[in-house]
């Protein structure tokens, strides 16, 4: 037997109170991918949250990836940017918006982070001269970051979702399964699997074969749910519910429908009507209150339902919109939520258009015509650059509300650089390794700003400081709107994900062209703002950061809220 001072002890109850006090609840998915398992998790996490308990969330990932930053967005949707560097699942974009708190690295853990952890620790001779497998070494792992995370946050409820589909070819995720079934054995547990019955329709009523053959999956892994969640396109019936109920020894009690909704922030309020959290809550003997306040939520999800009398029309202009004959917008998403938070606080509808950067010129042009307001996003590399820089030129010429985003802000520069300052050859060293006026520009390594991502890869990661310059338009929103971390020192913070900064050899000659450098890192040296004057454009603002992060539907982002504004006083359309 392993001594039980080694790493891998075979022990996986928790060590500290906090943790052992804590619940927690396995959220699944069966019988296919996206079937809402992130967002319900999100909503359960949110109704106890109003109960008055401490909850937090934890998505478990199958991929190898270490994270979510090495994969291209058309693959797994948008990464969502934590403020502590992390690159996550789209998903944990939703646990902060819906449970308005801060997620970060011990919320978020893969497959490819979990061997890299156990195979570092052999390679340390950690496990003094064990045989490493994943049972129990991976799967101890993966117990140790669930308590240590319960017990850092001092969580009454951990709500984790498993990735992936139950019984899938790969598997992996097989072990997060083993890993909560051990837990069952030292810990209150219980288990929410959500489901998908199709109504086929050459047949028109809903069958339940497909998610039958997911929960027998889930059963051969040790595990039976205490919970069902059936998605579906309508209702689904007391027919349907009772055979789930009889056949799988479920109270019927605890079978819930989530059919199809016009907008995913309705979930809360859906299963709320359900009682989802009063049947949780039971299971643990735990106390509810007798009715919890959503009341802002709910304003909120009613506002987004309700059609406004006008709209405001934003293209979106980027390259990872298509996979084959499918348009995306999960390559978006957070930056589209933010679009969407701030429509709704104008309580004007919001009319997206989606423009691929690398369609020509003259098309590229045309769908710009008759928008309110422009949006250049992140990006990578060179394809659809030219496109993207027209986007800014056209912005700044026909004098339409612009917002840059990272890649963006610096394009502004560079469009700038190019048709304002005379400086014709003007690109980034990203594009162009070779252009004379390279204004976009690599750094040295610098531990206090960047982090390692692999071989010759540095970036910003994370929450940095910047410093707004008094009267910009960049000021005065955060001003405004209450952006500050620190008013008076005019300080605020922003979550960054980029490799390549602007040249400050160029500062002043654009400054004298009359682009305005309105925020910089609080030693001067990094640009993270810039903007022309409301006396040259209504809004033409550039950030390095990534505001649309940090967003949240009761708390929209300044900048956001600003840049509609003045794509409504642009116009907008009835």
């Amino acid at each position: 037997m392993p001594s039980n001072n080694r790493l891998s002890s075979w022990n996986v109850s928790p060590q500290n109170k906090n943790a052992s006090n804590a619940k927690f609840i396995f959220v699944s998915g069966g019988v296919m991918s996206a079937v809402g398992k992130g967002v319900t998790a999100a909503s359960i996490a949110m109704l106890l949250q109003k109960h008055g308990y401490r909850v937090t969330s934890i998505k478990c990932e199958n991929n190898l990836n270490v994270d979510f930053g090495t994969i291209n967005p058309i693959e797994h949707g948008d990464p969502f940017l934590c403020f502590d560097g992390l690159e996550a699942d789209i998903d944990l974009g939703n646990y902060e918006r819906f449970l308005e708190q801060e997620v970060g690295h011990p919320n978020f853990m893969t497959m490819g982070e979990l061997y890299q952890t156990v195979i570092k620790n052999e390679r340390s001779m950690k496990y003094e001269g064990e045989d490493v497998e994943p049972i129990p070494h991976i799967t101890n792992e993966i117990t140790r970051r669930f308590y240590e995370t319960a017990e850092k946050t001092k969580a009454d409820f951990v709500v984790i979702e498993l990735g992936g589909t139950v019984g899938e070819y790969e598997n992996n995720n097989g072990l997060y399964y083993e890993a909560a079934r051990r837990m069952a054995f030292c810990s209150k547990v219980a288990h929410v699997h959500v489901t998908y019955v199709p109504i086929p329709p050459h047949i028109g009523e809903p069958k339940t074969k497909p998610a039958q053959f997911g929960i027998k999956s889930l059963m051969t892994m040790g595990i039976l749910p205490d919970f069902l969640v059936i998605r579906s396109e309508e209702i689904i019936d007391d027919q349907r519910r009772y055979k789930f109920a009889y056949k799988f020894d479920i109270n019927p009690e605890n079978v819930f429908s989530d059919e199809n909704l016009d907008v995913i922030e309705e979930v809360p309020l859906h299963l709320l009507k359900q009682k989802l959290d009063l049947r949780i809550l039971k299971f643990f003997k735990m106390k509810a209150k007798k009715k919890i306040d959503i009341s802002a939520w709910e304003k909120y999800v009613n506002s987004l339902k309700t059609a406004k009398k006008r709209k405001v029309k934003v293209a979106i202009v980027g390259k990872y919109f298509s996979t084959g004959k499918s348009t995306l917008t999960d390559s978006y998403y957070a930056l589209i939520k933010a679009l969407e938070h701030a429509s709704v606080f104008h309580e004007y509808d919001l009319e997206l258009s989606l423009i691929n950067s690398e369609i020509g010129k003259k098309d590229l042009l045309d769908k710009l015509e008759d928008v309110d307001g422009i949006v250049v996003p992140i990006g990578w590399g060179a394809r659809g650059v030219d496109g993207k820089i027209e986007a800014v030129k056209f912005a700044r010429e026909n004098k339409i509300p612009y917002l840059g985003l990272c890649y963006g802000m610096q394009l502004a520069c560079v469009e700038f650089a190019r048709n304002v300052a005379g400086l014709k050859d003007a690109h980034s060293v990203e594009v162009d390794p070779k252009t004379k006026h390279k204004i976009i520009h690599k750094v040295p390594f610098n531990r206090k700003y960047q982090v390692i991502k692999g071989d010759g890869c540095s970036m910003r990661l994370g929450s940095f400081d910047c410093i707004l310059k008094k009267g910009t338009v960049t000021y005065k929103s955060y001003k405004k709107h209450k952006g500050f971390k620190n008013e008076s020192k005019s300080l605020i913070s922003e979550r960054h994900r980029h490799r390549f900064e602007f040249n400050n050899k160029y500062r002043e000659i654009l400054s004298k062209n009359g682009l305005v450098f309105s925020g910089t890192s609080p030693d001067g040296y990094f640009v993270e703002f810039v903007e022309l004057p409301r006396s040259v454009h209504p809004f033409f603002v550039g950030t390095q950061g990534h505001p649309e992060y940090k967003s949240r539907p009761l708390a929209p982002h300044p900048l956001f809220i600003d840049f509609l504004k003045a794509g409504i006083e642009k116009g907008g359309h009835t």
